[in-house]
């Protein structure tokens, strides 16, 4: 398991940081761990996973 910051799951996903910040308060992506200044880190197998099944719903 592999931790992605905010910064690296929107790249990955191809949105704006604000979009992944709220995801996780809608606990559509759900937040592993915070780092030292509080910031959520996100597990890549999860990343992963949403981004799939919001590519067969219709797209991110």
């Amino acid at each position: 398991m592999a931790l992605m910051t905010i910064e690296q799951v929107a790249d990955f996903l191809g949105v704006k940081e604000e979009r992944v910040k709220r995801l996780e308060r809608e606990h559509l992506l759900i937040a592993k761990e915070n780092d030292g200044s509080g910031n959520a880190l996100f597990d890549d197998g999860d990343v992963q996973k949403y981004k799939e099944l919001a590519e067969r719903i219709g797209g991110l």
